[in-house]
């Protein structure tokens, strides 16, 4: 196991402490959640907890129910009692952050923004003073190549996803494609998003603004820096 991965778990561990007895929890997708999922597993069972979980993608919710976790949904939980997720880069003075990168950003920020808390696990290179990281998109498949010139005209410069052994772009579990876009340093990320949502055909971006409690970022010592909202 890599120092990235030892500090992800890490910093899953601390994370783990906020999840209590009768919660109802959201679980985002990625590298950095499957760590997590094992971790909540062995506390759910450890413990004799009673905890619910909503997962934000099909890998998740097959991967949660595998390791004997109760799942359940928005439709009967429409509020969450906390939300945990990975980030692609996180901003450390705003804890505003960059997600997409396991094609899941929509269902997630649905879940996030739902939650009461929201905790985000990274390893400390995933932290930086300005977000630099692609912004990745969900756009639909018709006219996608209309709507990346679009993008365009936002300063951008936008690549659609492709997929993994298979032919093609990535598809979501929405059924749509995931456009990744280069804006370099962002300064104004409030701007860049607003102007992103208002293009037709993009359903939502991968930029997670003003919604985060604490990060846990887990560091090559060994030990657990939490950042928490100012």
């Amino acid at each position: 196991m890599s120092w990235k991965e030892n500090a992800r778990k890490a910093a899953s561990k601390e994370a783990l402490k906020q999840v209590k007895d009768g919660f109802v929890i959201g679980l985002g997708s990625g590298a950095t959640m499957e760590l997590f999922i094992n971790e909540l597993a062995h506390k759910i069972r450890f413990e004799k907890l009673n905890i619910l979980a909503v997962p934000s993608s099909t890998q998740v919710e097959l991967k949660a129910a595998a390791l004997g976790i109760k799942l359940t949904s928005l439709n009967e939980h429409p509020e969450l009692d906390l939300a945990i997720d990975g980030a692609d880069q996180v901003e450390k003075k705003t804890l505003n952050l960059i997600k997409g990168g396991g094609a899941a950003l929509t269902r997630e920020k649905i879940i996030d923004s739902t939650a009461k808390k929201l905790i985000i696990i990274v390893d400390e290179e995933k932290l930086c003073r300005k977000l630099t990281h692609p912004v990745p998109l969900e756009v639909i498949p018709f006219g996608v190549k209309a709507i990346m010139k679009k993008i365009e005209k936002v300063g951008g410069r936008p690549i659609l996803r492709e997929g993994l052994r298979k032919v093609g772009p990535v598809i979501t579990d929405n059924g749509n494609f995931i456009v990744d876009v280069d804006f370099g340093e962002l300064n104004s990320p409030e701007e860049v998003n607003f102007k992103l949502k208002m293009v037709p055909g993009v359903i939502e971006t991968g930029l997670f603004l003003k919604m985060v409690n604490e990060v846990y970022a887990g560091e090559k010592s060994g030990n657990v820096r939490i950042l928490t909202k100012t």
